[in-house]
């Protein structure tokens, strides 16, 4: 991990870290993921089957997981974490059912009234990765607030393991949650079938969830035929802290994002030296013993930073350029730097509030935007999974006050059948 302590290596640091993941640059991705989208899209289930062989090591047949098989991974789990989902998804339920929009109805003095109506999508699909680690989490994450939208079908897929299996905690989040229907394929090809359709998979409305470059790049390409939440890239944070904090929490913080893959990043901004060197310390000491020590080490090397800054106000300009995934605030006035930050994804405040918080239970969603785009977009939520549309209703009174307005308009832009269309309906 690098050290750097003064700011245009910082900048520029923080510029490579943001970039690593640039999908305009991959063109051999790129091109992989097209032909496989194509394939799905005109073979349906035979290219599903096809490339989850091939990239999965299992043919999916059947590709569907009977719900009777949710329900007894529910029934089978251990009783301690049942209830620690439960109080995850309650938590979270309630958070996002204070997401809801609302439609609204505004009457003009001349009696129109106009209108902006909210309706929940009719189906969505939602994609849990698998692969490294299991994620029932982002289960409950992506499926509640669909829930909670009002969704009729949601349709979830995730990669088996070799075996064809998908970890048993997952379908047990799945059942918790009240999804339709699990498909065991992931990849491109499961991003494919939900936005083409297959026989066996419905075509949907919007697709969520987190994936690697493959899974994100068909989520790109896929675009505009249907609706996504975002295009997700690794995992990162970054920790303000000064010498106040203590360097185990900065350190074990840290980690708890570089385990999620090589490729995710995890940044310190500090106003000590002395943290600096101590946190670099600690952190090659809980590597050495590390159950994922190599995801670790790697993620550390090639993303880690460290920045040693002259002040509060140096780190906060660093914060909203870098715009974070996860900011963590651990300074002896959190409240005073949370107010000079404009872009973060999510904001952990103090010493007791670890990121992991937010990652299971604590109510917002965990799927938030990452390299630098929370600089124009939030997390994933109940309005992901809705559309709104404008209703308008004027009367002849309410047209006739504003035709001249309105065809004034619209000769100004050469428009001249749009000012007659107004003007035709007061002629005798």
């Amino acid at each position: 991990m690098k050290i750097v302590n003064n700011k245009k290596d910082a900048i520029h640091e923080l510029k490579r870290i943001s970039s690593r993941t640039n999908l305009d640059n991959n063109i051999n991705v790129n091109a992989i993921v097209e032909k496989i989208l194509q394939d799905v899209k005109f073979s349906g289930d035979i290219a599903v089957e096809k490339y989850t062989k091939k990239f999965d090591g299992f043919h999916p047949d059947p590709m569907q997981v009977c719900r009777d098989q949710l329900k007894e991974a529910w029934d089978e789990i251990d009783s301690n974490l049942k209830r620690s989902l439960e109080v995850a998804h309650k938590r979270i339920k309630k958070f996002h059912e204070k997401e809801i929009p609302s439609s609204f109805t505004i009457k003009g003095e001349h009696g129109d009234t106009v209108q902006r109506r909210w309706k929940p999508v009719k189906n969505a699909g939602i994609y849990i990765p698998g692969g490294r680690a299991a994620y029932p989490s982002t289960v409950l994450m992506n499926a509640i607030p669909a829930k909670v939208a009002g969704v009729e079908e949601i349709i979830m897929v995730s990669p088996g393991n070799t075996q064809g299996k998908i970890n048993k905690t997952v379908l047990a989040a799945a059942y918790l949650s009240g999804i339709n229907q699990v498909f065991r394929i992931g990849g491109a090809q499961a991003i494919g079938a939900l936005a083409f359709g297959t026989n066996q998979i419905n075509k949907v409305d919007v697709i969520t969830g987190p994936g690697n470059i493959y899974v994100t790049t068909a989520k790109k390409q896929i675009y505009g035929s249907t609706g996504i939440d975002s295009l997700a890239g690794p995992s990162e944070i970054l920790i303000i802290a000064d010498e106040t904090a203590q360097s185990t929490h900065i350190a074990s913080d840290l980690l708890a994002q570089a385990e999620h893959d090589p490729m995710a990043s995890s940044i310190l901004l500090t106003t000590s030296k002395n943290q600096a060197k101590e946190v670099l310390e600690v952190l090659n000491k809980i590597i050495e013993d590390h159950p994922r020590k190599e995801i670790c080490m790697q993620s550390i090397k090639n993303w880690g930073l460290i920045v040693i800054c002259e002040n509060y106000e140096s780190c906060i300009e660093l914060c909203n350029n870098f715009a974070p995934e996860h900011l963590e605030i651990l300074t002896l006035d959190s409240k005073k730097i949370l107010e000079g930050v404009e872009n973060a994804g999510a904001i952990f405040l103090g010493k007791w509030t670890p990121e992991a918080v937010g990652d299971y239970l604590a109510g917002p969603n965990h799927t938030l935007p990452t390299s630098g785009n929370s600089r124009f977009s939030g997390s994933l939520g109940v309005e992901t999974f809705m559309k709104n549309t404008s209703i308008i209703e004027f009367n002849e009174e309410s047209l006739k006050v504003n035709s001249s307005h309105i065809t004034n308009l619209a000769k100004s832009e050469g428009l001249h059948s749009h000012a007659n269309s107004v003007q035709i309906r007061f002629e005798n």
